[in-house]
């Protein structure tokens, strides 16, 4: 991985097209060939980003990150201030506890939970950042994804919105909605979730293993 610490001004131009004025900046360039963009905020959340695969050439003063789309992300760099390479090695990957490993498997094998006519595509849809944990499609065709947790906060609608960026840029998946599955979501996280036009899902571990409960929900 390599960290580049710089005074920068950042233009995305392709089918949206987005800049930012100068100022210091994080630049990110991993072994898989992404590059992003961060600022000293939005925690996790790059300001902008190219997905692998893509290319970066760097010139005298320029960085051109490009994709096989034509996509551009052009980088104009003012000052250096920090340039270092580090190898982190193999990742293991995140490990899911026992209930929402399993929750995820019950609602990939009940999909219409979620609706009538509703299919899977895939558990575990790989993208650049990590994989979705149910790609469907509803009962019209439209693509959605699914995040699965245990307890529903803030940190699972942020991670289901960056999927949701990544996906939508696929011309073959998009438009892709999101749906956040959880047996408990915090009302924070219900609200940052419709503001962004999530669709939030109560479900019931006990019932989705055969077991009746009076508590069953699905809204």
């Amino acid at each position: 991985m390599r960290l580049v610490i710089a005074r920068c001004q950042v233009d995305y131009v392709g089918r949206l097209t987005a800049h930012l004025p100068m100022a210091q900046r994080l630049l990110l360039v991993k072994a898989d060939g992404s590059v992003s963009v961060h600022s000293d905020d939005r925690a996790y959340k790059p300001l902008n980003w190219m997905s692998p695969p893509c290319w970066l050439t760097e010139g005298e003063g320029v960085w051109t990150v490009q994709n096989k789309a034509g996509e551009k992300l052009v980088i104009t760099l003012d000052e250096i201030l920090h340039d270092s390479r580090h190898e982190l090695g193999a990742e293991p990957g995140l490990v899911k506890d026992g209930v929402e490993a399993h929750l995820q498997e019950l609602l990939a094998e009940h999909v219409t939970t979620f609706g009538e006519g509703w299919s899977l595509v895939r558990r575990e849809y790989p993208t650049a950042i990590g994989p979705v944990d149910l790609l469907c499609r509803d009962g019209a065709g439209a693509t959605i994804a699914v995040e699965v947790k245990r307890r529903g906060e803030i940190d699972g609608v942020e991670q289901l919105t960056r999927y949701l960026e990544l996906l939508n840029r696929d011309p073959l998946l998009a438009p892709v909605r999101g749906v956040f599955a959880a047996q408990q979501i915090k009302p924070q996280a219900r609200t940052l979730a419709e503001d962004r036009g999530i669709r939030c899902v109560v479900v019931d571990y006990d019932a989705l293993r055969g077991i009746e409960s009076d508590e069953f929900r699905l809204f």
